[in-house]
């Protein structure tokens, strides 16, 4: 008799186990395959992990299997270690992350192969040109029947009642037949040819496949903008296609994945796969199914795509590795970045974080001292392709603007800039990262700001639907005419965002072309794509939107790049806030100037003294984190310490505040009893930042720690608590966490 150890599909810590089942006779199961089993009085899905001959529990008290739910397992054995790993490294539930190696929809079979009735030829040889000999005066037949020598043809492009025709006198068959749903990135077929590599690529290319041809490795790309980064990659890649081995590409963004499917799609055909969420749920299949079959060798997509079913890796490429998109926000808050390490390693494969930007943390782990098992080998791309000189860039002092009278966003400098541009024919990209009309509405008699009343934010004016929005919870009011506390009329709106910058744009520059990418306008499936493709054309001169472009884009013909307003991330309440504007205008400055057309970038900000801003305008990175991890160092923050935190959040305010307290004084005990309060810089237990959200009350209990610090036990003791929350309060561990409010 065989047994089969199986992670039942539900999430609940006490179902976080192996089930038992008997195997039935003649019934062939293997690891990784999604079956159907009964789990009391109903039937579920779950994982088959492992098969044995021998079990613990006696065979009367089990039941077997029902059936398999897929022929072929659907977890690989890689992604199933990976899975066990990511179990303990996230604190998460195992079949939480085993959820994530496969497409939502494969689970309670909510998505099949899709299939389409076509047509063949029945005959063929000799006895198909007799009855086309026999059939001359049926000239819509002969049609159909020289476009099916082609081929088979789908049933709906050929003429009806000709097919019908040929069906009944047995020349042509119909059958239903699997066709594959084709992302719409992947539609064009164009191949181009290898540019020259300038000598610093050529020299990083032979370094990455020495290190491919010899067991693999992990390297920093840190490359300015315009380097070539991209190509670099793709000869990496293309080596690894020679050896037999695959290749993963992950992007940050959305948005940038067209781009980058584009351009490896151009260079390896069919073997080039796409996998993200914005794909329809039948493309998302088919890609998989293209992907496991060993059909496509080459994945592109985002964050989930690292989990892609490939075998024999040899390279994995984090592209604009310092995004925090990488970072999962919902549990498991996994890292694409560390898992794409942990599975580089599983296969012996090459590993290359790409940016020109590095995060302060990534760029650390490429200096003298690291631990073998933590270090990073740097490699550097320091001139842009063909010797293009880096764009020119001109800080605005606003101050001094606002002084001389000027109430508009736009200084007088970057409104002739832009004049200029557009006269000369080329495009312009206006960067502001704040999507809405105006940031908040106020009244100017007695001060009264609109909040959401389900989150304690301003909402935020959207002008294309006359609408006031909460970027948080979603809700929407109608704007204010009167104000709702003292009645008075004086109702003013405040501060910019993408929609207001797109209406001075036109209202300055009626002959403008102006598009806007940020979420509002990209909602709809390819908006993306059809947005830059707009650009890409010129069919669209100015392009104005958020961090969406400001990094990866390549269009050759932008000359000038206009930061609104770089003051709106360096004031964000965060540790990291000045890595993060420093990384935005380097990164939007890197889209001017990158072909034939001189770049120019203007950057606006109240502040232009400030060493973030003014390393960005200089595209200094090294001075830039030379000064920075100084900073991080003195005031211990990551990657010098760790910080971690429970948030707490429910309708209770009370009961939420009392689970914090109560959990603080656990924490501090164990801290003692582990001898790790040591370790401890700070630990508290506070109201978050944001109070409510959602209608939700929110208090967090924070903890930094020394690097130094058994991370391991601290995090396991904070994960228990947090699912310990009493009811009515949900609580929720967040590890170094990408915002702090």
């Amino acid at each position: 008799m065989k047994y089969v150890q199986v992670i039942v599909d539900l999430s609940a810590e006490a179902l976080d186990r192996v089930f038992s089942y008997i195997v039935p006779e003649g019934m062939d199961v293997a690891p990784g395959q999604l079956v159907a089993v009964p789990f009391g009085p109903r039937t579920v899905e779950g994982f088959v992990v492992s098969l044995s001959e021998a079990c613990d529990v006696p065979p009367e008290k089990l039941k077997p299997l029902i059936r398999p739910v897929r022929a072929e397992p659907v977890v690989m054995p890689d992604l199933m270690a990976l899975a066990e790993w990511m179990h303990v490294r996230y604190l998460c539930n195992l079949v939480d992350a085993l959820r994530l190696m496969l497409p939502p929809e494969m689970r309670g079979g909510r998505i099949h192969e899709k299939t389409q009735r076509r047509a063949r030829l029945a005959l063929s040889g000799e006895a198909l040109e007799a009855f086309v000999e026999q059939n001359r005066r049926a000239p819509k037949q002969l049609e159909v029947i020289e476009v099916l020598r082609g081929g088979d043809v789908e049933t709906a492009k050929l003429n009806g009642a000709a097919l019908q025709g040929l069906v009944k006198k047995g020349a042509v068959e119909i059958y239903e037949g699997q066709t594959r749903r084709t992302p719409r990135a992947l539609a064009d077929d164009r191949r181009t040819a290898d540019p020259e590599p300038m000598p610093e690529q050529a020299a990083a290319v032979e370094r990455l496949t020495a290190a491919l041809e010899s067991g693999g490795g992990r390297f920093l790309l840190h490359g300015v903008t315009g380097s070539g980064k991209t190509e670099v990659y793709i000869r990496l890649i293309r080596r690894a296609l020679e050896l037999g081995r695959t290749a993963i590409v992950l992007v940050p963004e959305i948005a940038l994945t067209p781009q980058m499917v584009a351009w490896l799609h151009s260079r390896f055909g069919g073997d080039a796969a796409v996998l993200h969420s914005a794909l329809s749920a039948g493309e998302r299949f088919d890609e998989w199914r293209r992907i496991r079959s060993g059909e496509a060798r080459v994945v592109i997509g985002a964050r989930s795509a690292i989990f892609a079913p490939l075998e024999h890796i040899g390279v994995i490429v984090v592209d604009e590795e310092h995004e925090t998109t990488y970072q999962s926000d919902r549990r498991p808050r996994y890292d694409a970045r560390e898992v794409a390490w942990k599975r580089a390693a599983q296969h012996g494969a090459v590993l290359v974080l790409g940016s020109a930007t590095p995060s302060v943390s990534t760029y650390m782990r490429a200096m003298p001292g690291v631990r073998p098992e933590n270090r990073l080998e740097l490699i550097e791309l320091r001139q842009r392709v063909k010797g293009r000189p880096l764009p020119e860039v001109e800080i605005v002092d606003m101050r001094g603007e606002f002084e001389r009278g000027n109430r508009s966003i736009f200084s007088a400098r970057l409104a002739a800039e832009l004049r200029r541009c557009l006269d000369e024919g080329h495009q312009a990209m206006l960067f502001i990262n704040r999507r809405g009309h105006s940031t908040f509405v106020s009244c100017r008699a007695c001060g009264y700001v609109v909040r959401c009343d389900q989150c304690d934010v301003t909402m935020t004016w959207h002008q294309a639907e006359n609408a006031l929005r909460c970027h948080y919870c979603g809700k929407t009011l109608p704007p204010p005419k009167q104000c709702p506390q003292c009645g008075s009329g004086y109702i003013k709106y405040f501060g910019a965002g993408t929609q207001k910058v797109q209406e001075e744009v036109r209202r300055l520059f009626p002959d403008a072309r102006v598009a806007r990418m940020d979420v509002d306008t990209t909602r709809e499936k390819d908006a993306h794509a059809r947005i830059l493709g707009r650009f890409r054309s010129g069919e669209v001169n100015v392009l104005v939107g958020t961090q969406m472009i400001a990094k990866g884009l390549d269009f050759p013909n932008v000359a000038l790049v206009g930061v609104v307003a770089a003051d709106l991330s360096l004031n964000l309440p965060d540790y990291r806030s000045v890595e993060r504007t420093f990384q935005l205008v380097t990164q939007v400055a890197g889209r001017a100037g990158r072909a034939e057309v001189p770049g120019r970038v203007i950057v606006q900000t109240y502040d232009p003294d400030h060493y973030g801003i003014r390393l960005a305008a200089a595209q200094d990175y090294r001075a830039f984190y030379t000064r920075e991890s100084a900073y991080r160092r003195q005031a211990m923050y990551p990657p010098f310490t760790v910080i971690a935190r429970i948030v707490y959040s429910g309708r209770d305010e009370g009961a939420v505040k009392a689970a914090a307290l109560a959990d603080e004084a656990r924490l501090g005990a164990f801290l003692d009893e582990t001898g790790a309060r040591a370790d401890a810089i700070q630990l508290a237990a506070t109201e978050a930042p944001i109070r409510q959200i959602r209608g939700d009350y929110r208090w967090q209990l924070l903890v930094k720690l020394y690097f130094k610090a058994d991370m391991d036990a601290v995090e396991a003791r904070m994960q228990a608590l947090a699912d310990a929350a009493p009811e009515g309060v949900r609580g929720e561990l967040e590890v170094n966490p990408n915002s702090l409010v």
